[in-house]
């Protein structure tokens, strides 16, 4: 077998399996749940009443973990003659977890896989449907770690019961492992919920609700930045942009079929009792889209039409699920609509991709593309399906871009392809998406009418360049560490004033600053210089900080420090001025030389 990327999910469910063994070993009461490969790991959910795991547990099952491994143990897979007797079985050794699932695929040929010794005895079995290594011998001990422990509820419903799961990695090196590792250390110093606090970017409060954002003055001023490059660039790229209602009758859901495919994750306003209609909280911008293209009458000459709308919608989540930005009940999608004929799909597709590229490029972020297709809950026609799936690959092919296809994984009412950005530290994240779709159009039986004058249904693409503003700043948060460009500072310039006698002076140029709009502050404390300025550009970041004192004055300057690189030297301020004007306009992070 290869030891590559392409077949570590095996050695890690392989592992997972290992560590299940110590854990019983060490805790012969544990009960087994589910303990699939993830990315980036494994885990494995354990039932342990009476008992909660510790960072010392972890310690000791890893030990044991290694001692099983230098076993040279066999995995085998067998396949189940009696499913009955195998769930009498799991039961009658306590392994209710095990039972449960095996009885939900009884008829779809399960496998257990058996760890078994040199004489063929059998040490551990569970249910699996695999593949696994041949043994333990190609797992390395000093490459496996387990790294936390965490609560799950069995299924994922918050009315069953509360297991333990453990999470933990493997990789073929001991060297693989490090790299991850550190790369998890630094995960760590730029979570942007710690960043969040530390630089007053948001909050999430208990008497708003989980998964509800409050943007502070810091991070709305990035977000104000960013909305203003996407309105730019929109007009540029020919869309208009609209607004639509916060919520809408239940009829137009019904219409849009997110009723019954989608229900669910909606909010539902509780209706009065004389009142007929039933409200919805949007949880998609489209169907209001339609109705806006349906206001009026088209030819084929007036299309495209691309539609664009920065539109606040909620989606209803599990509490488990939220998580500070990136995972949400409320957020605004950068969210677009273009209704084109199938003549113009491939180069509209291309479009978009351009504006990605474009976009990500502002933020040195590459990206890596996935085009999902049909799932099995879908609506519509195959045909249409077929030539929306057809339309995508046909647009990427066209430019030679590389892509993963991802079976089955596509929205409802099309296929999908999505744009996973890389981060500073080598992160995936999914962001862009472009969505083909044939189905809402004919649902609103919208129109074009063609050159011969007959009327036609036009393709819909669904597109969002950032995903959602929530999401897209914890990103940032995190592959900035908090540190933003120049151009996204909250703060782009702190004026730090030696004494007092020095500030009417630092006045002046916080002033100078102010006109030109330029984000300053000043900072007149009674503070040493040292501390001020060790706050300004390593706790709170901002990007440059002007100090001055009697020889400055004197001279008619500022002696300049730059987060980045630390003191770069003295010049005007009206020099200053217009440098970090022309940085801020080129939308770079810190270039900046007197």
């Amino acid at each position: 077998m290869e030891k590559d990327n392409s077949t570590i999910h095996i050695l890690r469910h392989s592992t997972s399996h290992i560590m299940a063994q110590a854990v019983q070993n060490l805790f012969p009461q544990a009960k087994l749940a589910i303990g699939p490969a993830i990315d980036n790991g494994f885990y494995y959910d354990f039932d342990l009443e009476g008992h909660s795991f510790t960072e010392e547990d972890l310690v000791k099952i890893e030990e044991e973990m290694k001692k099983i491994i230098k076993e040279n143990l066999t995995f085998e897979r067998y396949e189940i003659p009696d499913v009955q007797k195998q769930i009498d079985e799991f039961k009658a050794q306590g392994e209710i977890y095990k039972a449960e699932l095996l009885e939900e695929h009884k008829n779809d040929n399960p496998t257990l896989y058996l760890t078994k010794d040199k004489d063929g005895n059998v040490l551990f079995n569970d249910l699996c449907a695999g593949p696994h290594l041949p043994s333990t011998s190609y797992i390395k001990g000093n490459a496996i770690k387990l790294l936390k422990v965490a609560g799950a509820y069995w299924r994922g419903n918050a009315k069953n019961k509360m297991l333990q799961r453990i999470y933990a990695t493997a990789f073929w090196t001991k060297e693989d492992l490090a790299e991850y590792l550190t790369m998890i250390e630094e995960a760590e110093k730029r979570d942007h919920r710690k960043l969040g606090t530390q630089l007053d970017l948001f909050s999430v409060r208990e008497e708003i609700g989980a998964g509800l954002v409050l943007w502070h003055p810091n991070l709305y001023t990035v977000r104000e930045e960013i909305e203003n490059y996407w309105r730019e660039e929109h007009r540029k790229r020919g869309y208009v942009i609209v607004q639509t209602p916060q919520l809408a009758k239940s009829k137009l859901w019904e219409i849009s079929g997110h009723i019954d495919h989608y229900k669910e994750n909606m909010f539902f306003i509780q209706k009065e009792e004389d009142d007929d209609d039933q409200y919805i909280v949007k949880p998609m911008n489209c169907p209001f889209h339609i109705l806006i293209y349906q206001a009026n009458r088209h030819s084929y000459r007036s299309l495209p039409l691309r539609m664009a709308e920065l539109g606040t919608v909620y989606r209803k989540e599990k509490s488990g699920a939220l998580a500070g930005l990136t995972r949400v009940q409320g957020f605004t999608q950068d969210d677009a609509h273009i209704f084109c004929t199938p003549e113009q799909l491939v180069d509209e597709i291309n479009a978009i991709i351009d504006f990605v590229a474009d976009t990500m490029k502002i933020f040195n972020m590459n990206f890596e593309v996935e085009l999902s297709t049909r799932p099995e809950s879908y609506v519509g026609d195959l045909k249409n399906w077929e030539l929306a799936e057809a339309g995508l690959k046909e647009a990427m092919d066209k430019r030679g871009m590389a892509y993963e296809i991802n079976e089955g994984d596509g929205a409802f009412y099309g296929p999908k392809i999505d744009f996973k950005v890389k981060d500073a530290i080598g992160r995936t994240w999914q962001c862009a998406t472009i969505q083909l779709d044939f189905n809402l159009p004919e649902r609103f039986d919208i129109k074009y009418q063609d050159k011969d004058g007959q009327l036609k249904t036009p393709v819909m693409l669904h597109r969002v360049i950032f995903g959602s503003m929530e999401r897209f700043h914890g990103i940032l948060i995190e592959h900035y560490a908090g540190a933003f460009p120049t151009w996204l500072a909250p703060e782009q310039v702190r004026v730090v004033p030696i004494a007092d006698r020095h500030a009417d002076y630092a006045k002046k140029v916080y002033d100078l600053f102010i006109n030109k709009g330029i984000r300053v502050t000043l900072d007149d404390r009674s503070e040493s210089m040292n501390y001020k300025i060790r706050e300004a550009l390593q706790d709170k970041k901002v990007p440059y900080v002007l100090v001055m004192g009697d020889r400055e004055i004197e001279q008619g300057k500022v002696a300049v420090r730059a987060r980045a690189r630390g003191p770069i030297g003295e010049t005007t301020p009206e020099h200053f001025a217009e440098l970090i004007e022309k940085e801020i306009k080129a939308k770079t992070q810190n270039i900046l030389e007197l």
